[in-house]
């Protein structure tokens, strides 16, 4: 059969390769995709996200069994919707469905509403009145965009000035649109992060390995936040039982309010999750896979990824299989300066064989060139799985090491929380 995966970055290489290793899958194209998926015998299409009518067309042309929704925004948008008025087959959220990522006061009522447990809060789209209940709590207090922002529209502010210059930024300032337009602010959660995914139809959901994304730019998790700077899966010093607790007291009643409320779940779950002395808690819920959590995940996947995802959208009881074995860790190369401003047209190393996987985001050829060049803020992740976390590490440093790729840059500690570092 022929798929389509919607979106461009490393989670979409990462979906569009693993489904092209079924046997029973003849072509993936990926739109719009980026150039160094090209090297893994992908099909990209020059469509983009938001052109639900030629994606549609597309597919039906093509003869495409289903469609892989990527993005956040894309679901955001309805693309599903879209797909399903033609008659065609997508694997993903509704957009009331995907209400639980594209606004955090609509997930945080649903949490309070089924009794997930998860900051306290209140929203605001009034300066004024969220800078006076800033200076009320005091800090450390978390703001939030309410909207989407590329995963940069959260604050944590260690003092009540950052807070209120937050609130000033989203609400007066207009820096993420309509996105922050209202904010949430919440009490800041002390523990240690991870994130849990599930595959997802109604009320029936399997879980996948739990891993755990780096958010902040630099070492030691200094600096803004970011798409995310690497991940590894499964979390080794996370203990069985506080996974089993999330999946009791998050994942099954959150699955099961929004069937109470009218918007049944189908795709992929992303639950950002804290564990605090009081169990796990919900920082977030995403809508769909996470990247790079998804670049670590995928991997350990052993079964037919492609027939796994066409019993789910049938209903159907998939035979998901993960291996136990070691762990898979993967850093990202970023352009210098991201999330900021940043140049692009850095030239590339060569593509890893073996036991080290590149996935690309911001990859394009040069004109008239195979020589890949770097083309957005993220611009490649280099993924391996070993028998430990340490050894994972040293594979995926050295090969970067021997890289020394100027222009770019990446964490040297993905990973070594769970060393106890």
């Amino acid at each position: 059969m022929k798929l389509l995966v919607v979106g461009s970055g490393g989670r979409e290489h990462a979906i569009a390769k693993k489904l092209l290793e079924s046997p029973q899958v003849e072509q993936v194209f990926v739109a719009p995709g980026n150039d160094g998926m090209v090297l893994d015998g992908l099909d990209v299409v020059d469509i983009g996200i938001s052109e639900h009518s030629a994606l549609i067309a597309f597919a039906q042309d093509n003869g495409v069994a289903w469609t892989f929704i990527g993005p956040d925004d894309a679901l955001a948008a309805g693309i599903v919707d879209d797909f399903n008025k033609a008659g065609l087959k997508a694997f993903g959220p509704t957009r009331l469905a995907a209400e639980l990522e594209w606004s955090k006061d609509f997930a945080k009522e649903i949490m309070s509403k089924y009794g997930i447990p998860t900051a306290a809060y209140r929203t605001f789209s009034d300066f004024e009145k969220a800078k006076a209940y800033i200076e009320e709590q005091g800090a450390p207090i978390v703001v939030k965009a309410d909207g989407l922002a590329l995963g940069k529209g959260v604050v944590v502010a260690e003092t009540a000035e950052q807070a209120v210059d937050a609130a000033r930024d989203m609400l007066l300032d207009n820096k993420f649109g309509d996105a922050g337009a209202r904010v949430v602010i919440e009490e800041f959660l002390e523990g240690e992060e991870f994130s849990l995914f599930a595959f997802v139809n109604g009320d029936t959901f399997y879980v996948m390995p739990p891993a755990q994304d780096h958010k902040r730019a630099y070492d030691g998790d200094k600096g803004p936040n970011t798409g995310g700077m690497g991940a590894y899966a499964p979390v080794p010093h996370l203990p069985q039982d506080v996974v089993d607790a999330a999946v009791k007291t998050i994942i099954k009643p959150v699955l099961e309010g929004m069937l109470a409320e009218g918007r049944p779940y189908l795709g992929v779950l992303y639950a950002g999750l804290i564990l605090t002395a009081d169990g796990p808690k919900v920082i977030e819920f995403n809508s769909r896979f996470g990247d790079p959590e998804t670049q670590v995940i995928l991997p350990r996947l052993t079964s037919d990824f492609a027939q796994n995802i066409t019993a789910l959208l049938a209903g159907e009881t998939p035979d998901i299989i993960w291996t136990d074995k070691g762990v898979t860790l993967g850093v990202v190369v970023a352009s210098e300066g991201y999330p900021l401003a940043y140049e692009k047209g850095v030239a590339l190393p060569a593509k890893t064989d073996g036991d080290i996987i590149t996935y690309y985001a911001g990859a394009k050829f040069a004109e008239n060139s195979r020589t890949l060049l770097s083309n957005g803020g993220r611009v490649y992740m280099l993924v391996t799985t070993a028998d430990t976390v340490q050894a994972a590490q040293d594979s995926i440093y050295s090969q970067l090491d021997y890289q020394k790729t100027a222009g770019l840059f990446y964490r040297t500690d993905i990973g070594s929380k769970a060393l106890g570092k």
